[in-house]
């Protein structure tokens, strides 16, 4: 098997199925898909949503939790887990805006688990303490635009570890630099990747072009 091919999407999927279904059914055609991120409203919402149970049923789903950077409760964070879990058949979570605090995620990391989720995903959108590769089973070192990720310094750490451990999210980069990328992810070690065109306050608005 070849380095790229060992490559796996993460796809945060932003994006009501109301309003863009057909983006919904290309995800279930995407290949080499390892997750979708489903993000309801910065989390699972006040109710269950049929539109992406519907849409997001047979897909391999984790749910976004926003963290606040550890300054939200341990079981307000939990409380979106299980909703996800419970509303949507996610396969894991997917928090957001992690941050350094090893002890409070190991404790989110552990309660998730608890409640049935097979994957944690700890998105701190650079590369956390060392710590952090204990406790997930991914972790996003990198989300930001491509003229930044040109500067990706990558820690000595990370190659001690699987790539399949580490996943980068690229946006503002146009589709003749997608194969680049791919291979700075592979050779920053990570095996998980999501690259878009797409740019501004939310480049996770839509599948790339």
């Amino acid at each position: 098997m070849s380095r790229l091919s060992r490559q796996r999407r993460v796809v945060p999927a932003y994006f009501h199925p109301a309003v863009a279904p057909e983006q919904w059914r290309a995800l279930a055609a995407l290949p080499a898909l390892r997750f979708v991120v489903l993000n309801v409203a910065d989390g699972p919402g006040a109710r269950a949503d049929q539109s992406f149970v519907d849409a997001s049923a047979g897909l391999p789903v984790v749910g976004y939790v926003d963290t606040a950077y550890g300054a939200r409760p341990v079981a307000e964070v939990l409380a979106d887990v299980e909703r996800h879990l419970a509303w949507y058949g996610a396969r894991g979570v997917f928090f957001d805006q992690a941050g350094t605090d090893v002890r409070h995620y190991e404790a989110l990391a552990a309660g998730a688990r608890s409640l049935g989720a097979d994957s944690v995903i700890f998105n701190h959108g650079t590369h956390p303490p060392e710590e952090f590769a204990a406790l997930a089973d991914l972790l996003v070192t990198f989300e930001g635009p491509l003229r930044a990720y040109r500067d990706l310094w990558v820690p000595r750490w990370v190659y001690r570890y699987p790539p399949e451990l580490f996943c980068h999210l690229v946006y503002d980069a146009p589709t003749t630099d997608t194969t680049s990328v791919l291979r700075q992810a592979w050779r920053s070690n990570a095996a998980a990747v999501h690259v878009t065109d797409h740019c501004g306050e939310n480049p996770w608005s839509r599948l790339p072009a």
